[in-house]
Protein backbone atom coordinates (compact mmCIF):
# COMPACT_ATOMS: atom_id res chain seq x y z
CA UNK A 1 0.00 0.00 0.00
CA UNK A 2 1.27 3.60 -0.41
CA UNK A 3 -0.81 6.47 0.67
CA UNK A 4 -0.31 10.25 -0.37
CA UNK A 5 -1.81 12.01 2.75
CA UNK A 6 -3.38 15.27 1.11
CA UNK A 7 -1.12 18.29 0.79
CA UNK A 8 2.32 15.98 1.32
CA UNK A 9 2.83 16.63 -2.99
CA UNK A 10 3.71 20.22 -4.01
CA UNK A 11 1.47 22.00 -6.34
CA UNK A 12 3.31 23.11 -9.78
CA UNK A 13 2.41 25.92 -12.06
CA UNK A 14 1.23 25.05 -15.50
CA UNK A 15 4.08 25.36 -17.94
CA UNK A 16 4.03 28.47 -20.25
CA UNK A 17 4.79 26.19 -23.22
CA UNK A 18 1.46 24.17 -22.66
CA UNK A 19 -1.08 26.24 -21.17
CA UNK A 20 -2.57 29.90 -21.66
CA UNK A 21 -3.28 31.60 -18.33
CA UNK A 22 -2.86 30.58 -14.65
CA UNK A 23 -3.16 26.87 -14.50
CA UNK A 24 -2.43 24.73 -11.19
CA UNK A 25 -1.62 21.17 -10.81
CA UNK A 26 -1.88 19.12 -8.09
CA UNK A 27 0.28 15.81 -8.72
CA UNK A 28 -2.55 12.60 -7.23
CA UNK A 29 -0.39 9.81 -8.10
CA UNK A 30 1.89 7.78 -9.91
CA UNK A 31 1.67 4.29 -10.81
CA UNK A 32 4.59 1.81 -10.39
CA UNK A 33 5.48 -0.07 -13.05
CA UNK A 34 3.58 -2.33 -14.27
CA UNK A 35 0.69 -0.10 -13.83
CA UNK A 36 1.04 3.07 -16.38
CA UNK A 37 -1.91 5.06 -15.07
CA UNK A 38 -0.94 8.88 -13.81
CA UNK A 39 -3.60 11.14 -12.41
CA UNK A 40 -3.58 15.18 -11.49
CA UNK A 41 -6.25 17.55 -10.19
CA UNK A 42 -5.99 20.78 -12.39
CA UNK A 43 -7.62 24.25 -11.73
CA UNK A 44 -7.71 26.44 -14.93
CA UNK A 45 -8.37 29.84 -13.44
CA UNK A 46 -10.82 32.26 -15.90
CA UNK A 47 -9.88 32.29 -19.23
CA UNK A 48 -6.97 29.36 -18.57
CA UNK A 49 -6.51 26.46 -20.91
CA UNK A 50 -4.63 23.54 -22.92
CA UNK A 51 -2.93 24.35 -25.55
CA UNK A 52 -4.08 21.85 -28.65
CA UNK A 53 -2.57 18.40 -27.59
CA UNK A 54 -3.48 14.26 -27.80
CA UNK A 55 -2.52 11.45 -25.47
CA UNK A 56 -1.20 8.30 -26.54
CA UNK A 57 -3.25 6.09 -24.79
CA UNK A 58 -6.44 8.58 -24.04
CA UNK A 59 -7.32 10.99 -21.07
CA UNK A 60 -10.44 10.86 -18.92
CA UNK A 61 -11.44 14.29 -17.25
CA UNK A 62 -13.54 14.28 -14.43
CA UNK A 63 -14.57 17.74 -13.36
CA UNK A 64 -14.68 18.28 -9.74
CA UNK A 65 -15.34 22.25 -9.43
CA UNK A 66 -16.64 25.32 -11.48
CA UNK A 67 -17.46 25.60 -15.48
CA UNK A 68 -15.08 24.72 -18.18
CA UNK A 69 -14.98 24.27 -21.92
CA UNK A 70 -13.64 21.10 -23.57
CA UNK A 71 -13.22 20.35 -27.39
CA UNK A 72 -11.87 17.92 -30.13
CA UNK A 73 -10.51 18.98 -33.16
CA UNK A 74 -13.03 19.69 -35.63
CA UNK A 75 -15.93 19.56 -32.91
CA UNK A 76 -17.89 21.77 -30.96
CA UNK A 77 -17.17 23.60 -27.91
CA UNK A 78 -18.34 21.27 -25.12
CA UNK A 79 -19.65 23.23 -21.61
CA UNK A 80 -18.02 20.91 -19.26
CA UNK A 81 -19.93 21.02 -15.16
CA UNK A 82 -19.28 18.87 -12.11
CA UNK A 83 -19.59 15.47 -12.67
CA UNK A 84 -19.35 15.36 -16.29
CA UNK A 85 -16.81 13.03 -17.29
CA UNK A 86 -14.77 12.81 -20.55
CA UNK A 87 -13.02 10.77 -22.68
CA UNK A 88 -10.43 11.58 -25.51
CA UNK A 89 -9.72 8.80 -27.53
CA UNK A 90 -5.92 7.69 -27.90
CA UNK A 91 -4.92 10.34 -30.20
CA UNK A 92 -7.50 12.77 -30.56
CA UNK A 93 -6.22 16.06 -30.40
CA UNK A 94 -8.08 18.30 -28.37
CA UNK A 95 -8.04 20.88 -25.32
CA UNK A 96 -9.77 22.12 -22.36
CA UNK A 97 -10.07 24.99 -19.69
CA UNK A 98 -12.14 27.36 -17.93
CA UNK A 99 -14.95 29.76 -18.93
CA UNK A 100 -13.91 33.20 -19.39
CA UNK A 101 -15.48 33.89 -16.25
CA UNK A 102 -15.21 31.22 -14.40
CA UNK A 103 -12.28 28.96 -12.93
CA UNK A 104 -12.98 25.12 -13.43
CA UNK A 105 -11.19 22.10 -11.61
CA UNK A 106 -10.60 18.53 -12.83
CA UNK A 107 -8.94 15.32 -12.24
CA UNK A 108 -7.19 13.89 -15.28
CA UNK A 109 -6.41 10.45 -15.69
CA UNK A 110 -4.06 8.85 -18.53
CA UNK A 111 -1.32 6.16 -19.23
CA UNK A 112 2.05 6.50 -19.73
CA UNK A 113 3.63 5.11 -23.03
CA UNK A 114 7.31 4.96 -22.55
CA UNK A 115 7.94 8.13 -21.29
CA UNK A 116 5.27 10.40 -22.33
CA UNK A 117 1.47 10.69 -21.54
CA UNK A 118 0.86 13.62 -23.75
CA UNK A 119 2.37 15.85 -27.09
CA UNK A 120 2.10 18.80 -26.81
CA UNK A 121 0.93 21.25 -30.26
CA UNK A 122 0.02 24.31 -31.22
CA UNK A 123 -1.81 27.19 -28.30
CA UNK A 124 -5.82 27.66 -28.62
CA UNK A 125 -5.74 31.13 -30.45
CA UNK A 126 -7.74 33.85 -28.96
CA UNK A 127 -10.14 33.85 -32.22
CA UNK A 128 -10.64 29.67 -31.03
CA UNK A 129 -11.29 30.01 -27.66
CA UNK A 130 -13.24 33.16 -28.10
CA UNK A 131 -16.08 30.80 -30.10
CA UNK A 132 -16.78 29.37 -26.83
CA UNK A 133 -18.48 32.87 -25.60
CA UNK A 134 -20.19 33.21 -29.21
CA UNK A 135 -21.85 29.96 -29.41
CA UNK A 136 -23.88 31.20 -25.59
Amino acid sequence: MDLKRNGSQPSGKGPAEYFTGTVRIDPLFRANEPARAVGASVTFEPGARTAWHTHPLGQNLIVTAGCGLAQRWGGPIEEIRPGDVIWFSPGEKHWHGATAITAMTHIAIQEQLGDKTADWMERVSDEQYRQAERKG
